[in-house]
C-alpha cells in the first residue's frame, strides 16, 4: 500500500525559493515532534484518501480553455493569473476567482470544479489563480503565512492586483467580484474576504478554514484537525484586525464542508459559520434549514434583516475532502470527477453561483414594471401558494424564492412544492416580456409550510455536533435551536435530539421511541 499523500491544507514553503521542493519531503524536526503531540490528541490527522474519495468511474471531458495573463501587476505573491472568457459575456460581467487545494493546478481545477460551464451559462468571467511549488512544495496557497495572509502582502496582494487587472482588461464590474476555493484555496478565500472586503463581495468557502486561524505550521495543522474553538466575538475580532478601517459592509459566506472530511474537519465549518455571523450581528442558529440536491445536503441559511443570506452553511454527506461535483447535463449539474478532490455528489458550484446572484445574470433586462399585490394564498406542510397582480404586456413571470429564480409561471400565481415542513422561505416576482427579458422585481412576501413531523436522532456529542444538529463551546455541546447543553463534546456523551420544526433541536432522552 502507498504511503499516503502530504495534508492537503498546508504544507510548509521551501527555505528558500530558489531551491527545487524534494520529491517527498520529510518533516522537519519540529514537526515531528507536533505529529507525535497530535496523534496522542487526536485519533487521526494525516490524510486518508485511499476511503474518503472513493467514487465511480472518471466521467469524460473537455478541457477548459484557460487564457495565461502574464503581467497582472507587481504579483509579490508571485501567483499565475489564468482567466476562462465564455464566447459570450454582458457588459461589464461579474468575475469569480477560484483557488485550488494543495498539489492542484489552475487547469485541473477548471477541467474538474464545472466553474466554466456555469459561467458560460451565466455570463461571468472566472480568474483561476495558481500557486506553485516555488512557493510551496505541495502548491499550498500559504493561508497560513503571515508574508502572505495580509492585506497589501504577498499572495492576498497578488490576488487583490488581479482582481484590479479582471477590471482593467476585462471590463469586469468592480461591484460583482467573488472568490471561492477548496481546502488551503478555501483558507485563502477567508483571508481576502478578510483582508479586501472593499474588494470581494462575496465568498464561498469549500472544506477550508476561518480566517485568523493560524500563522505558522504548527497553528496550521491543529485548525486542520482537531479544530481550533474560540468564541464567535473572537473570530469576528480577528477579521476586523485584518482591515481596522474598515467600517462594513462585510462580504456575504457560503460554507461548504463533507461531513466525513478527516483532513479539514467539519468543525471547521462551524467556526467559519460563527465568524461570518459575529461579523453581520447575526446568531449562530439558522434562520432557516432546508435540503438541496441529489444527496440531501443540509442547507443553513442566516438571514440578514432585508431577507438576503449573509451566510449559509451546506453539510455534505458521506464524503470526505474535496470540492463536491455532480457530473451530467441537468440543469444543477456540473463538473466532472476522475481526479482526488472531486467526489461525486452534489454540483457544489452551481450553488455557489446561485449564491453570489450569478444565475441569469449574462440576460439584458427588460422594462416592465414590477408586479404588485404578492401575497400568500395558501400552505400546506411540502407548499405555498402565491399570487398577484397581472402586468399589461407579460408573457409570463419569473417566481423567486429566497433571493434565487426557481421557476416561471403563464399565469399570476404559483405554488412552490417540494417543500420542508415547518420551513420558512422569501418570495418575490418579476414579469418577462415576449423577448424572454425580465423586468423589475416585486416586493417580497415571507410565508411557512404547515406542519412539521418531529424527527428523534440518538448519538454521541461527538456526531451530533459533526451532523449540524449541536455546536460546540467552551468544550460543550449546545442543541441548535434550543441552546440546551447537552454536556461534554465527546465521543462518550451520548443524547437523543427531536427536530421539530426543521432546523430546531431540543434534547428528548428517553421522550422518543
Amino acid at each position: 500500500m502507498q504511503s499516503p499523500p502530504p495534508r492537503e491544507a498546508v504544507t510548509p514553503p521551501p527555505r528558500t525559493s530558489s531551491a527545487p521542493p524534494p520529491a517527498a519531503p520529510s518533516p522537519r524536526p519540529v514537526e515531528r515532534v507536533w505529529h507525535a503531540l497530535l496523534s496522542r490528541l487526536v485519533a487521526v490527522v494525516a490524510l486518508a484518501l485511499g476511503a474518503a474519495l472513493t467514487g465511480p468511474a472518471p466521467t469524460a471531458h473537455a478541457a477548459a480553455g484557460l487564457t495565461r495573463v502574464g503581467d497582472f501587476g507587481a504579483n509579490p505573491g508571485r501567483l499565475n493569473m489564468y482567466v476562462h472568457r465564455p464566447a459570450s459575456l454582458p457588459p461589464n460581467p461579474a468575475v469569480v476567482f477560484a483557488l485550488h487545494g494543495c498539489t492542484q493546478s489552475a487547469q485541473g481545477y477548471a477541467d474538474h470544479s464545472g466553474l466554466p460551464e456555469l459561467a458560460g451559462r451565466h455570463g461571468f468571467l472566472v480568474v483561476f489563480a495558481e500557486t506553485t511549488s516555488a512557493n510551496n512544495p505541495n502548491k499550498c496557497f500559504n493561508w497560513f503565512q503571515p508574508g502572505d495572509n495580509r492585506r497589501g502582502r504577498g499572495e492576498a496582494a497578488s490576488l487583490r492586483q488581479m482582481a484590479a487587472h479582471a477590471v482593467s482588461a476585462f471590463g469586469a464590474d468592480p461591484r460583482r467580484t467573488y472568490v471561492t476555493g477548496l481546502s488551503a484555496g478555501g483558507a485563502m478565500t477567508s483571508v481576502v474576504l478578510a483582508a479586501y472586503p472593499d474588494v470581494f463581495r462575496a465568498g464561498a468557502v469549500v472544506a477550508g478554514l476561518p480566517h485568523g486561524c493560524a500563522d505558522d505550521v504548527l497553528g496550521a495543522y491543529a485548525c486542520m484537525s482537531p479544530g481550533t474553538d474560540l468564541t464567535p466575538a473572537q473570530w469576528a475580532d480577528r477579521v476586523r484586525a485584518a482591515h481596522p478601517s474598515w467600517p462594513g459592509p462585510w462580504p456575504r459566506v457560503a460554507i461548504w464542508h463533507g461531513d466525513r472530511d478527516t483532513t479539514v474537519v467539519p468543525r471547521n465549518a462551524d467556526e467559519l459559520r460563527d465568524q461570518w455571523t459575529a461579523l453581520h450581528g447575526l446568531p449562530q442558529t439558522p434562520s432557516r434549514t432546508s435540503v438541496i440536491g441529489p444527496n440531501s445536503t443540509r442547507h443553513e441559511e442566516h438571514l440578514a434583516g432585508d431577507g438576503s443570506v449573509a451566510v449559509e452553511v451546506n453539510r455534505v454527506p458521506d464524503i470526505g475532502h474535496g470540492t463536491p461535483v455532480d457530473p451530467g447535463s441537468g440543469a444543477e449539474q456540473c463538473g466532472s470527477t476522475g481526479a482526488a478532490y472531486f467526489p461525486d455528489s452534489i454540483c457544489s458550484g452551481y450553488w455557489i453561483t446561485r449564491f453570489f446572484g450569478l444565475e441569469g445574470s449574462g440576460s439584458q433586462p427588460g422594462s416592465l414594471p414590477a408586479p404588485t399585490g404578492l401575497a400568500v394564498t395558501g400552505a400546506t406542510d411540502t407548499g405555498i401558494g402565491l399570487g398577484w397582480d397581472p402586468v399589461d404586456g407579460a408573457a409570463d413571470y419569473v417566481v423567486h424564492r429566497d433571493g434565487v429564480p426557481i421557476a416561471t409561471s403563464g399565469p399570476a400565481s404559483y405554488t412552490d412544492t417540494g417543500l420542508s415542513a415547518g420551513s420558512s422561505h422569501t418570495y418575490a416576482v418579476a414579469a418577462r416580456d415576449a423577448g424572454g427579458r425580465a423586468g423589475q422585481l416585486s416586493g417580497a412576501v415571507t410565508a411557512r409550510t404547515t406542519g412539521a413531523t418531529a424527527v428523534c436522532r440518538t448519538a454521541t456529542n461527538h456526531a451530533h455536533v459533526r451532523a449540524g444538529r449541536a455546536t460546540t463551546s467552551g468544550g460543550y455541546a449546545h442543541a441548535v435551536g434550543s441552546g440546551q447543553n447537552m454536556g461534554l463534546y465527546n465521543t462518550f456523551v451520548t443524547r437523543t435530539l427531536k427536530e421539530s420544526p426543521v432546523g430546531h433541536f431540543t434534547l428528548a432522552d428517553g421522550a422518543c421511541p
